[in-house]
Order: C-alpha cells, then structure tokens, then sequence
C-alpha cells in the first residue's frame, strides 16, 4: 500500500476501524474532527484518513492537486477516468487488507469518504470480497455505475450505506445523486437517504444523522 495515512486512536489493539476519504483538492486532515464528534460504539476505535496521490487535474486546468482520480467534468457527460478509478480501488483494497492484517475484522470496519472520496467508498466497497460493517457516502455520486452490476462482490451485497446530499449542490448535482441512489436501490442495496438544504458541504444535521447510524449498525 503506497497511501498515506493519518491516525487517530489508541496505540493498542482496537475493536474498530473508520476509514474516511477526502474530496478532490482536500487532504486527509478535513475530517479529522470525526474522530472527536463521532462516538463509534462497541471499545476502542482507530480512525484513518488517507491522503490520496497528487495529480494534474483536467477539470481544473491541468493543475495538480490531491485527487483519486482524473475529473473531465462535474456532471459525468465528460466520461470517467477508468484507469485512475480502478488504480486508487486498488489501493482502497490494499488499505481494506491492511487494517484487517492489524487485527480489525473486515466486519468492523467502516468506509466512507466526501464528494470524490464517496465516489470512491462505493466503487471499491461494493468489489470488495469480505463483508464490511457499512458504507458512508457524503455529496458524492456512483462512479463506474454501468459496470457495477457485472463487477460487484456477493459479500457486500447487504452492507448499510449511508448517503447524504445538499440539494443545492453546485459541484455534485443533486440529481445526480439521487440517480446514483436509485440505481443502488435498483441493484437492492441498503441505502439509507438524507438529504439537507446545503451546498457541496457537511452539515451539524447530517452529523447527527450519521452518529444514529454508527450506533444502529455497529
């Protein structure tokens, strides 16, 4: 695994792992206050915010910045950055195997991510071979979605997602989202809406939402 990382918790052994990925052009300490307004229950918690690979950018004119992948355009008529999206899932994967080699169960351990980084939790989750405790998706979209039936895993089948949206996204549209949403009821995934009066951002609302979530499934 090539990623870096960024960790909250404690030096010893820890019962779970909260895995949260950033947005494009963002680092992995914009959702480091997670690890002190989120209570994750069930013992000791270790919480990981990757930073992904800087990159140029075509959307933004070339310049590089920190990216999971290529973006030709906001609203996905542009095409998508294959190559790129399967090259950070891969490493998603790796970061997946990792914290269960350190002790974690695959079935303690919480992915999710904004904007980009959504983007990411639902393609390399719903691929992943071992059953994840669930799914967090917040003002992103479904990357990929044309493939996912073919490609997805059995074992993720029944994983709780929890997706929110701004309906006054300017970045990521709120139809978009709700396109993604349904395709993933479509494909029977358990997903979870909210939706808030906010733009491309999180909300004190949708954190409060998401802490009921953590404790109803963990």
């Amino acid at each position: 695994m090539s990623l870096q990382t960024i960790e909250v918790g404690p030096a010893g052994p820890v019962s779970t792992s909260v895995i949260i990925l950033h947005g494009l052009g963002a680092d992995g300490t914009d959702f480091l206050s997670f690890a002190d307004e989120l209570e994750v229950p069930g013992g000791p918690v270790r919480w990981i915010f990757p930073r992904a690979p800087v990159m140029p950018v075509t959307i933004n004119n070339g310049y590089a910045m920190r990216a999971w992948y290529d973006i030709f355009g906001f609203d996905g008529a542009s095409g998508e950055d294959d190559a790129g999206l399967r090259r950070s899932m891969a490493e998603v994967h790796a970061l997946l195997d990792r914290e269960q080699e350190r002790g974690v169960p695959a079935g303690r351990i919480v992915l999710g991510g904004f904007s980009q980084g959504c983007a990411m939790t639902l393609l390399s989750a719903l691929r992943y071979p071992k059953r994840l405790a669930g799914l967090i998706g917040m003002s992103g979209y479904l990357p990929l979605a044309s493939t996912l039936a073919a490609e997805r895993h059995a074992a993720n089948a029944d994983v709780p997602l929890f997706l929110a949206h701004g309906r006054s996204d300017p970045v990521v549209g709120f139809d978009r989202a709700t396109a993604s949403r349904d395709a993933l009821l479509a494909l029977g995934y358990q997903v979870e809406w909210h939706e808030y009066p906010m733009q491309h951002s999180v909300c004190p609302q949708e954190v409060v939402d998401l802490q009921k979530w953590l404790h109803k499934t963990l």
